[in-house]
């Protein structure tokens, strides 16, 4: 690391990365392309740098006026160093390290419930293998009162689902029809802890939306096929009421939690709308599954990093609770009112209306940046570097044909 920080009028964002290259390259040219950003008569230098790991003084200083994570949700280390880089050198990141590992997929539930969304009914059950220490098996056979699963499942109701409470990229998810499924899930969860969740069925769509900052991107998501197929192009699938509550649930998670770089998952049914998981420390950004919804979002995470980095917006590692809290238990406001005072509350945690400003002013040449490079042969490049290494060479071309033809689709919606 640099002994110190760059100069005034240049902004470092750092990326903190895993396997992933296809993003981080666009964004990477993307950013360099922008070239510097002018805010109120000051020229702003962007640059970005791929983080490395390595042995940290914790009076090293950071370099980086903002953090990009992909990684500390899975890794200490990479998570401990956020955490030093937010409390000593005021490092904006978009997702907060402490939030994350203290009020996972579990404590994301139990505050939405407290704020009134319709939550699926939802119980946590002991360890099936209790954790391995002398301590708490005396404590587990002293306190932990006996249960029947089978009465817990029939409560919760058939069909439902056994998911970690923390959550984890699909690890460990069952989907639950019977009493032998149950046991069979649950002798085969060892030491996760786990929730037992009432599925939604029917329903008539399953939407997904990615939030960055303020802006969210509601799509409609097909589990069920391969993740190439899963984003479906439906841009007016969802009944205007169900809509805002999504776009309102998103921003809401993300200003409650500090979590800036997010996605939600909600199963719909006419207006009714079912959040069933929406902490996600690393949203899937990449282009072979996001297509034609990828250039935006590679867009919006330009745009909330540059407006962070030039801005110079402080992080926030403690939350405001009790403001939400408030509206949630005020017994004299509607359902649609307590929406509306939430997103209220979002917008002045996003500063939203100083960063539309941002955006149409300091950033109004992104949009047709993004537009050109999408449509040229350096991004084709790099979807087929991105496609070599995601399939086997006998699907090669006809991948390239699909994304091609998506991409080539949003180009053309563009115009």
């Amino acid at each position: 690391m640099s002994p110190s920080r760059r100069d005034d009028t240049t902004r470092l964002i750092g990326l903190l990365l895993g396997t992933e290259d296809d993003w981080p390259a666009a964004f990477e040219h993307l950013l360099t392309t922008l070239g510097p950003v002018q805010h109120r008569g000051v020229s702003h230098r962007m640059a970005s740098e791929r983080i490395t790991i390595e042995p940290f003084d914790l009076r090293d200083p950071v370099r980086h006026d903002v953090v990009i994570d992909r990684l500390a949700w899975w890794y200490y280390h990479p998570r401990e160093w956020l955490k030093k880089a937010a409390l000593v050198d005021d490092v904006y990141l978009l997702n907060n390290p402490f939030t994350f590992q203290a009020m996972e997929k579990h404590s994301a539930y139990c505050a939405m419930i407290r704020l009134g969304f319709d939550i699926p009914d939802t119980v946590l059950v002991p360890y099936k293998n209790p954790v391995d220490h002398e301590k708490w098996a005396y404590t587990a056979e002293t306190y932990n009162l006996p249960f029947q699963l089978d009465e817990v499942a029939e409560r919760v109701g058939y069909p439902l689902y056994m998911k970690p409470f923390d959550g984890g990229a699909w690890r460990g998810v069952s989907r639950i029809d019977d009493v032998d499924t149950l046991h069979r899930a649950y002798d085969q969860s060892g030491q996760m802890l786990m929730h037992l969740q009432a599925a939604v069925s029917p329903y008539d769509s399953f939407a997904r939306s990615l939030t960055i900052g303020p802006e969210t991107k509601i799509m409609k998501f097909r589990p069920e096929l391969p993740m190439h197929d899963r984003y479906e192009v439906a841009h007016s699938f969802l009944q205007p009421e169900a809509g805002m509550e999504i776009l309102t649930l998103s921003r809401t998670i993300n200003a409650f939690f500090r979590w800036e770089f997010n996605s939600c998952e909600a199963l719909v049914t006419g207006t009714r709308v079912r959040p069933i998981d929406y902490a996600n420390a690393c949203p899937d950004i990449a282009i072979t599954s996001l297509h034609y919804y990828f250039p935006w979002a590679i867009t919006q995470l330009i745009s909330w990093s540059v407006f962070c980095a030039v801005t110079r917006r402080r992080p926030r590692v403690d939350t405001s609770s009790r403001d939400w809290f408030a509206i949630a238990d005020d017994p004299d406001l509607t359902w649609n009112e307590k929406l509306g005072n939430y997103a209220v509350l979002a917008d002045q945690y996003f500063q939203a209306d100083e960063y539309r400003e941002f955006c149409s002013t300091s950033l109004a040449t992104l949009p047709d940046l993004v537009r050109d490079w999408v449509a040229s042969a350096d991004f084709d490049d790099l979807l087929v570097r991105t496609v070599q290494v995601t399939y086997p060479p006998e699907e090669h071309e006809r991948f390239l044909a699909h994304f091609r033809g998506l991409l080539g689709l949003w180009v053309t919606d563009q115009a």
